[in-house]
């Protein structure tokens, strides 16, 4: 593989989501993507903004604060969507992650979101199988172990519902999954 032709800065826009569940290697992966100078999203905004929450309101979310929270996740993800104009580009999960996470509080969809995952689509989704240990007793993940599973499938499933055929990347090493990804990301043609 040609990475230089992969990455091609002058080309259109072409759109990846790696997402997944908690503990599923994302930041590994997207880590293993900077040192490679592959363009990736930089952090995680959805961490970002959860940590703003849960420091003006002193405590971790709850389902009345989701809401607000997912218009403010859905916001950074349609800026970095649009600021992004030429070339290859990774992003740390997407805008269909939202129906996942709501559908972990018992929230129903809402036209924002809803709207969002018609106009702006991704070229394909990469969703990394969750590996076998959960790490971060300090991270800003509340999900308990038993729940990981289950906010997965629910972020796998809003993939689905919004008319994408993820692929998925078995739990490895990341370098071998950015591999794994890449040899399924098509160079532009001319």
């Amino acid at each position: 593989m040609d990475l230089a032709a992969l990455i091609d800065p002058s080309g259109p826009p072409r759109r990846y989501v790696i997402t997944g569940g908690p503990s599923a290697g994302k930041e590994a992966v997207l880590s293993d993507f900077a040192d490679r100078a592959i363009p990736a999203t930089e952090g995680e905004p959805a961490r970002e903004i959860y940590r703003a929450h849960r420091e003006r309101l002193g405590r971790h979310l709850q389902v009345g604060d989701r809401r607000e929270y997912s218009r403010e996740v859905l916001a950074a993800f349609v800026q970095e969507y649009a600021a992004h104009k030429h070339g290859l580009r990774f992003y740390n999960r997407g805008i269909p992650d939202g129906y996942g996470w709501d559908a972990f509080f018992g929230l129903s969809p809402y036209p924002e979101l809803e709207e969002a995952a018609r106009i702006y689509r991704y070229d394909a989704v990469f969703v990394l199988d969750p590996l076998d240990t959960f790490a971060g007793e300090d991270d800003l993940v509340f999900a308990q172990d038993r729940e990981i599973r289950r906010v997965h499938e629910l972020i796998v499933q809003g993939y689905y519902d919004t008319g994408y055929r993820p692929i998925f990347i078995p739990a490895d090493d990341p370098a071998k999954r950015v591999d794994q990804i890449l040899a399924n990301v098509s160079a532009p043609t001319a």
